[in-house]
């Protein structure tokens, strides 16, 4: 479970960038080719988060469906897997272009309350 460890990377982050201010929301966007499962970020972030700045922050995740360009007839193909065949011309050569990224989208913070680092 990598997760435990990206999460608690994500909320080093978040926190780092919060510079002292609470932080009340975090949106992440998750690849659904990334290897990385949602549900899972979301068990481990309130854990990662107790004690932190991120503490009682709202987690949303926007998924991202994978996408690929064939490099033999240039088809837009959707991908549920890594590997895939174009629909059209039927060869495994596609060039993912969406779906592996794991990024900070948003970080929202209470500016008015005190700072509690």
């Amino acid at each position: 479970m990598h997760e435990l460890s990206i999460t608690r990377n994500i909320v080093a982050i978040v926190s780092e960038h919060a510079a002292g201010q609470r932080v009340t929301r975090v949106r992440l966007q998750i690849g659904q080719l990334s290897a990385i499962m949602p549900e899972a970020i979301r068990f481990c972030f309130d854990l990662c988060a107790a004690g932190t700045l991120a503490e009682g922050a709202k987690l949303e995740i926007d998924e991202t469906p994978g996408r690929a360009r064939c490099d033999a007839c240039g088809e837009e193909v959707a991908l549920t897997a890594l590997v895939g065949r174009c629909p059209a011309c039927g060869t495994g050569i596609l060039r993912i272009t969406a779906g592996e990224e794991m990024l900070i989208r948003e970080i929202e913070m209470n500016t008015e309350e005190a700072s509690c680092a």
